[in-house]
Parts: structure tokens; C-alpha cells; sequence
């Protein structure tokens, strides 16, 4: 591929309006970006671009933006993926479901140009095997945001095995100018960040299921014992119980290493539908006032 040029990356395709995929597209709104984005929901569609609304006006109100309607005017949202075919640089936020965002993938590359760069925000699926999914593996590679997207400054890029060095450099480039930092990970299960984060949510789900201790204690421990903002408990609520049972499930079946193997208590709760705080209560109630589940 011809060298890409970071700066001149004007239109952006977003995949999925949850936060994720919102969070994602305020973001490049804020750099002066067009952004195309799309969702199957059309209801999801509506709800995000309130989002992004709000989002960009705080900005504006903290001077992080100097005009919230200039910004907000790139923002359309697209009634279907074909409307995504003439971005610059595509970003896919779905669930992280293997079969999902292979369908993504596969419809990327029927219907976009020779030089749009393909990018999925996925937690732990393999790059490489999206590359081949897509059928146009060297402009197939990862952009790994974090929650939430408009304040979390890391970005993992994670090419495949055959993603070309000029996609590479480049999206290294357009991170840097979103303001946010690149760090080039291999294409293993869980990359760096889940690899170490999962199993310690993992395990401290164990130790709530044992009863070693509550889920206050737990998150208590780690925020004053090891200075982590957030508890793992609460950490995990905040991500989806759900993304977590999937990140281990994949961590788990292409590892085989048992840390990975998800913890039955996950399990339970994600069949219960106790999600987190996208349903109001996962490992805490959320609410009025949140407290422990349970209690």
C-alpha cells in the first residue's frame, strides 16, 4: 500500500452505537472528523447521537472543543453499511461475539474501496483471522479503545500477520492525533491489557463465590491496598458482565491456560441477565444508591 497520511483522514465509519462505538465517534468529531455511523438498531442510532451531543457539549463548556456545533455537524447517522463505503478508515464496536464481527468483515470487504483501513475494537478475538475474514488482511489490524473512549487515553493497535507496515504506522499516527496514546501489541489472545486484567477479575469473583470476603471488601482491598481507582468487582460491572464471560470464554478456548476458565458465579450471573450497570445490577445494585448484590 501507498504511505497513509494520518492528517488527511477526514471521514471515519463507526460499527456499533453502543458506548463503545459512541464514545469512539465523539471522539474523532473532536478532531474535526466526519463520522458516518452506523448501527443494525435504529433506536441504538437515535440514543447515541443524543449521547454524542451531551458529550461534545461539555467539551465545549471545558474549552476541550472550540465549538460543539461545528463538530456535531459531522456526525450522520447511516441506515445501512453501505453508506460506510466511501470512509477513509472504518472502526467496528459490535458485541464481542466471534460470528458478529466476522459478518461485519466479511461485508467490509465487498463494499468498501481498496484503501479503506479496516479496524475492530475487539477485546480478544485474533486480528489475523478478522483479516482473512475481511479479504483484505494488510488493511485489517486492531484499534483497541477503552472505556469510556472520550477520557481513556490508551489505544492498543494490534496488527494481524499480514496487516501491511504502512497501516500500521498510520494508525499509530491518527491515535497520536486523536490525542491518545499507541501501544503496538502482538495478535495473542487477550493482547496485553486483558490478558492481565481478565484473569484478576476472574479471580476475584472466585474469592466472592468462596466467601473469603463481600464484594465491598474485595473492591475495598484493591482500591486502598493497591491504589486501583476502581475495584475488579466494580470494574467488571462497569465493563458488562457479559464482556468479561466473552473475553475469558475466547481467552480460555485459545489458551487453554486454566486462570482463563471462567468462574461459575460469572456465568450465573451473566444467565440471570445481571449484567452490571447496563442493567442496573450485576455484582452491585445500581440505583438511587448502589450497594452490594444482595444486600
Amino acid at each position: 500500500m501507498n504511505p497513509i497520511e494520518p492528517s488527511a483522514i477526514q471521514l471515519v465509519g463507526v460499527i456499533g452505537a453502543g458506548a463503545m462505538g459512541t464514545g469512539i465517534a465523539q471522539v474523532f468529531l473532536g478532531t474535526g472528523c466526519e463520522v458516518a455511523l452506523y448501527d443494525a438498531s435504529a433506536e441504538a442510532g437515535k440514543a447515541a447521537t443524543k449521547r454524542i451531543r451531551q458529550g461534545l457539549d461539555k467539551w465545549a463548556a471545558k474549552g476541550q472543543v472550540p465549538n460543539a456545533n461545528d463538530c456535531f455537524k459531522g456526525l450522520r447517522v447511516a441506515p445501512n453499511l453501505m453508506e460506510l463505503r466511501s470512509c477513509q478508515w472504518i472502526i467496528e464496536a459490535v458485541i464481542e461475539d466471534r460470528e458478529a464481527k466476522a459478518e461485519v468483515f466479511r461485508s467490509l470487504g465487498r463494499l468498501c474501496r481498496e484503501d479503506t483501513v479496516l479496524a475492530t475494537n475487539t477485546s480478544s478475538l485474533s486480528i489475523t483471522w478478522l483479516g482473512a475474514q475481511s479479504g483484505a488482511p494488510e488493511r485489517t489490524l486492531g484499534m483497541h479503545f477503552f472505556n469510556p473512549p472520550t477520557t481513556m487515553r490508551l489505544v492498543e493497535v494490534i496488527p494481524g500477520l499480514r496487516t501491511s507496515p504502512e497501516v500500521i504506522t498510520a494508525t499509530q499516527g491518527l491515535v497520536e492525533r486523536l490525542g491518545k496514546v499507541p501501544v503496538l501489541s502482538r495478535d495473542r489472545p487477550g493482547f496485553i491489557a486483558n490478558r492481565i486484567v481478565a484473569p484478576m477479575l476472574n479471580e476475584a469473583i472466585g474469592v466472592l463465590e468462596r466467601g473469603i470476603g463481600t464484594a465491598e471488601d474485595i473492591d475495598q482491598v484493591m482500591r486502598l491496598g493497591m491504589n486501583h481507582p476502581m475495584g475488579p468487582l466494580e470494574l467488571a460491572d462497569f465493563i458488562g458482565l457479559d464482556v468479561v464471560l466473552a473475553i475469558l470464554e475466547e481467552l480460555y478456548a485459545e489458551s487453554g491456560e486454566p486462570k482463563f476458565k471462567p468462574c461459575p458465579l460469572l456465568r450465573k450471573h451473566v444467565e440471570a441477565g445481571w449484567l452490571g450497570r447496563k442493567t442496573d445490577r450485576g455484582f452491585y445494585v445500581y440505583g438511587e444508591q448502589t450497594r452490594p448484590e444482595g444486600c
